[in-house]
Formats: structure tokens, sequence, C-alpha cells
């Protein structure tokens, strides 16, 4: 009898346990949905914004069944591979690694992955040209040509990005004399005269700079015109007009006019829409919650959102801005929508 009633006392236990598990993992009668965010590595600026947007997301939608937590991985291009195989369901790209991966193009040549697809601009890359005051012609990114310029760090995406733009002006390597060298090295080398320029992308203000006006280098960011954004968007779209303005850096009393280009989130075409539409609708109505989790993150904004996009909107992301009355331009409207 003993044995008898232990045993239904175990089943009971058993039953009620695993009542338990079911429920654990579900929301509203639905299965708890759980969405890995790529980012890049710790150091930097994708780790925190993509790892805090997770937090973000499952204090504000826990209860719809959605969890989701920031990875970090070697950024944007294994980000692309962890998309693609489904070891990540959102990623934070550069915007020229997500039109080269869309079109075939760098390091996806011959490669196109065309079921990727973009949810936000969130904050821009902008890029600064500076150049000796006494190389300048035109005042613009075109003066580089016959000087010595650092192009960034080799196999950085400083390098990958200033060689696109400079194809798009004509230039390769050989219209240069390149170097090779960080931020803070390139301005070093341009105060003690061993370098006459370098390519210093980020977002504003970029403190190598702000040293660089302020400790009386004779030097400057360089403009760049309409004609020769046209010109680098026709070798890769990516970028956009960007105005620094006036009083940004020490002694500067007028707007600079360059370009930037996005850093996205993006995510495949096979995700479900009502998942990211809730990631959308939750992010750009919680911004409040969103600029506590990184000082790049106060440049998520809805009228910016899509700023510099090239490649289709996502399905659900595309429902939320519609229904935000933004104005979406054609080649951004999902292919599963038209």
């Amino acid at each position: 009898m003993k044995t008898k009633r232990l045993v239904g006392l175990l089943v009971l236990v058993s039953t009620l346990l695993l009542t338990t598990a079911c429920s654990m993992g579900v929301a509203n009668g639905s299965k708890r949905t759980f969405i890995s965010v790529a980012t890049a590595s710790t150091g930097g600026t994708y780790y925190p914004i993509g790892v805090g947007l997770g937090n973000v997301w499952t204090e504000l939608l826990y209860d719809e069944g959605i969890k989701a937590n920031g990875q970090s991985s070697a950024g944007s291009i294994e980000n692309i591979h962890l998309l693609n195989n489904d070891e990540a369901q959102v990623a934070i790209l550069q915007g020229l690694i997500t039109s080269q991966a869309y079109e075939g193009q760098g390091a996806f040549e011959g490669k196109p992955y065309k079921d990727l697809r973009t949810i936000s601009m969130l904050w821009p890359n902008v890029e600064h040209f500076v150049l000796m005051n006494n190389k300048k012609d035109t005042g613009t990114i075109s003066d580089i040509e016959g000087h010595s310029f650092s192009v960034g760090p080799q196999a950085s995406g400083t390098e990958a990005s200033t060689l696109v733009m400079m194809e798009g002006l004509r230039l390769t390597k050989k219209n240069i004399t390149p170097e090779y060298l960080g931020y803070d090295d390139t301005i070093s080398a341009m105060r003690d005269g061993r370098l006459d320029g370098g390519s210093l992308p980020a977002g504003v203000p970029v403190g190598a700079i702000t040293d660089m006006y302020a400790s009386n280098v004779k030097a400057s960011v360089l403009d760049v015109t309409d004609e020769q954004l046209e010109a680098i968007n026709s070798v890769s779209n990516s970028w956009y007009r960007f105005t620094i303005p006036a009083g940004t850096y020490p002694k500067v009393d007028h707007d600079i006019q360059t370009i930037a280009q996005p850093n996205l989130l993006a995510t495949s075409k096979e995700i479900d829409a009502e998942i990211i539409y809730k990631l959308t609708k939750a992010m750009y109505e919680n911004l409040d919650k969103v600029y506590e989790v990184h000082k790049s993150a106060h440049n998520i904004k809805l009228e910016t959102a899509l700023d510099g996009l090239s490649v289709p909107l996502h399905e659900g992301a595309y429902k939320y801005f519609k229904e935000a009355g933004l104005d979406i331009p054609e080649e951004l409207v999902p292919p599963e929508v038209k």
C-alpha cells in the first residue's frame, strides 16, 4: 500500500513539474522565442548596444514570449554568416558590409545574401578625411591625391570603407602614399610633419580630431560634395549626407559638409514578421530606456530610422514604420509585400 502511495505521489510531482516547465516556456499561449543579437568584440560600441537592446526587449516583451540577449562576435562580416545560419536572429552591421552582402560584393563576391533585411539605422559612422591645410586645394576629399594619407589599420573597417570612397573618386593606393595608422597615431604623425592626412570615421565628435584642432595642428576636415557622394554611392550605395555643425570641434565656426554610413540593425526575411514588428515597436516607443544603454544610442530616432539604408526592410519593421507615418522609399519596401 505504501509503495502504491509513493508511486502515486511521484507521478503527481512529475506531472506538476512538467506542467510548470511547459508553462515557463509559454507566454500568452505561445512558445517563448529566443532572440540572439550579434554584435562585435566586447571592447567596441556594437557589443554594449546589442546587449543593452537585448535587455530592453526582454524587459518589455518577456510577457509576450520574447527573450533577447547580445552575443559577441568578430563583427559585421561574421554577423552576416550568423544570420544566414540562424545562429543569430538580429545583428548590428556596418552599412557598407550590409550592402556588399546583399549585392554579393567584397567579401561576399559571387554569393549575394538576398534574404538579408534591415530593421533600422541606429547611429551614424561619420566620415572625417583630414588633411594639412598647406596640402589643400579644393577643400574637398579629392585633395588627398598625391599626398601621404593613412587609410586606417590594415584589414580594418576603416580601411575597407576608405578604399571604397577612394574608388568613387577614381583613386587607388597608387595615387597616395598609404599609411596604416590608428586615429591617435594619425594625428600625432601629422603634428610631427610625418603625414599629410588620414581617414578617421566615427561618431561625432571624434576625440582625435578634437585634439587636432585644440592643439593647433594646421589641418582641417575636408568637405564632400554632392557629386562626390553620388560617385561613391555608385560603387556601393551605403552613404548619406551628414552635416557636422559649427562648434562641434574647437575653433571651427562653420558647418562641415561630409557624409556618413549607418551602423544598422538587420535580420533575415525568415524571422517571423510579428516578432520583428514587436522588437521595432518596443525600441522606438521606449527610447528613454534605449538611451540609457550607451551614449551612441541617443542617435536612435524615428526621423532618422531609414537614413542610409540600402537593403529592403524586414516586413515587420516595414509594418511599424508605415503605422508611424514614415515615407518609405520604394527600394526599401520588402519584396514580400510588393
